[in-house]
């Protein structure tokens, strides 16, 4: 995960691979995503369409995260949501080094979100600790000279937090299945950044700005009471 931006991650927030970098690192990989495609046809290529309620999807989730982080509440249900994000070509973004550049078109993934509660609160405390999020699987399609291709990927991103604090991170791609070329690139990106740390200082700085920004931001404006014109559309 990335705002939007998991991904995977991210958590604005978010994490990782697939495509190489997601907009938010908490809903990391995590942020992946259904598929189901509303395709547009073009002569050279076939453009993806945002899906009707990914965003509104996408934001619940966001704010029930938030609130979990915020409150540090071990009590409660765990963080379970049904993420779709549909990436145009041009939102991509490019990694840092030219070996893994996005040389595709369109994107779309889904992923079915589901972290333990307690586990995130303990890992948020002083004391620290690693936060193992359990094999994730997304289910994407690429566009690719003008054909949308399927791919599989699991993650299993790791996290050590320290004082409240993202301080090193995993992406730790278990398996990927799909055409060569776009599954190259995928394992290319996630060994490069858990082997050598390619992408790691800008995936924990997604993850800390994410907790200590966006998250406050969003629950402040979560808790403003609505316009006086909408309240009485409500009642």
């Amino acid at each position: 995960m990335m705002r939007r931006a998991v991904s995977a991650t991210a958590l604005d927030g978010q994490p990782a691979a697939g495509p190489p970098r997601g907009s938010r690192a908490w809903l990391p990989v995590l942020r992946l995503s259904p598929l189901a495609a509303c395709l547009l046809a073009a002569p050279a290529a076939i453009a993806l369409e945002e899906q009707k309620g990914e965003e509104a999807a996408i934001t619940d989730c966001d704010k029930r995260l938030c609130a979990m982080l915020l409150e540090r509440n071990p009590q409660g249900g765990d963080l379970k949501c049904a993420l779709t994000k549909t990436w145009a070509k041009s939102k991509i973004k490019h990694a840092d080094n030219s070996k893994v550049s996005w040389g595709f078109g369109d994107a779309r993934c889904t992923v079915e979100v589901n972290l333990s509660r307690a586990k995130i609160v303990a890992v948020l405390g002083e004391k620290g600790g690693t936060y193992r999020v359990p094999p994730h699987t997304a289910h994407c399609v690429v566009e690719q000279d003008g054909k949308l291709e399927k791919v599989t990927a699991v993650v299993a991103p790791k996290i050590v937090f320290r004082n409240g604090r993202a301080e090193q991170i995993w992406i730790n791609l278990k398996s990927i299945d799909g055409p060569s070329s776009i599954t190259y690139t995928l394992q290319l990106a996630a060994q490069l950044a858990d082997t050598f740390g390619l992408f790691h200082h800008q995936m924990i700085k997604s993850i800390n700005r994410y907790i200590e920004r966006h998250c406050p931001t969003t629950q402040a404006v979560a808790a403003q009471p609505p316009p006086a014109g909408k309240e009485k559309a409500s009642k």
